[in-house]
């Protein structure tokens, strides 16, 4: 097996710059319109639509008096 010579710094250092570059194309990656898998848009009543047509989020009765039990 091979020992890495490498100074225990200069890794560190080689560390700390890939971990910048991965930040920075996952920032990247997020910023980019377009990119997104799962596009969403609200309809008129404010519930959300994927492109399947299939309905997301619904506002039903049954949300909402969850949501009044579940207040603090």
């Amino acid at each position: 097996m091979k020992r890495d010579t490498q100074d225990p710094r200069q890794q560190r250092r080689h560390f700390l710059k890939a971990g910048a570059v991965m930040g920075a194309g996952t920032a990247a990656v997020a910023l980019v319109p377009g990119l997104s898998s799962a596009t969403e848009t609200p309809d008129a009543q404010g519930e959300l639509a994927t492109e399947a047509g299939h309905k997301g989020y619904q506002l039903s009765q049954h949300v909402l008096d969850y949501y009044r039990t579940a207040r603090i």
